[in-house]
């Protein structure tokens, strides 16, 4: 797996930068952003002005990651068919959806607005895994993941693990008493949500 990072600055105060991939690499679009400070549209009906803001799309169990959060942007970004290719030619594993959604966390402090964090929904058999993502020299690294009814002994393997890491069940991860084919359909989705991540955000590198 290959280097990256994402949107912009985490708690370490890097930046989230254009992607990258090993495939050829194509224009993404940021079809949707919403936060609390996105200027309201503005919409004229019989001669009255009516404001009108997007609703919050961040789901409830990414806000309990963020508890010092005062927004969310949801970022909607297409992954393109080459870096689909990319991503499943790697992993072995399908891309769930070409729509890959991602969620930033801000704070305001002193009048200044800075992003804390970022996370994304994982879907894993109906169960929704969150993994959070922090950055480390440029790069995104897992900070944590949740998900109910899992072990925390299980989960608590993925910090600290990027898209360098192979993330495979039985030799960077073990099934840490959890069942032997949720842990592998956990592992296997993270992989795959790492490298699209790197894909849509990273910054271009050669290894």
């Amino acid at each position: 797996m290959k280097q990256f990072f994402i949107l912009s600055a985490i708690a370490a105060g890097l930046t989230f930068t254009a992607a990258c991939s090993s495939a050829p690499e194509t224009a993404t679009t940021n079809r949707a952003a919403n936060t609390s400070t996105t200027a309201a549209n503005i919409a004229t009906t019989n001669g009255n002005t009516a404001h009108t803001t997007k609703p919050d799309e961040t789901p409830t169990a990414i806000k309990a990651v963020f508890p010092d959060a005062q927004s969310f942007n949801t970022q909607h970004k297409d992954v393109s068919e080459a870096q689909i290719a990319s991503i499943e030619k790697d992993t072995g594993s399908k891309v769930p959806a070409k729509d890959h959604h991602s969620y930033l966390a801000f704070s305001t402090t002193g009048g200044a607005r800075k992003q804390i964090g970022a996370a994304t929904v994982v879907k894993v058999d109906g169960k929704d895994v969150i993994v959070v993502y922090d950055s480390k020299d440029g790069s995104p690294v897992i900070k944590e993941i949740r998900a109910d009814g899992v072990p925390a002994a299980f989960l608590r393997q993925f910090a600290g693990k990027g898209h360098d890491d192979d993330l495979l069940l039985g030799a960077d991860i073990k099934a840490s008493g959890g069942g032997e084919a949720q842990a592998k359909a956990i592992t296997e989705a993270v992989r795959v949500d790492v490298l699209t991540m790197q894909a849509l955000y990273g910054a271009a590198h050669t290894h």
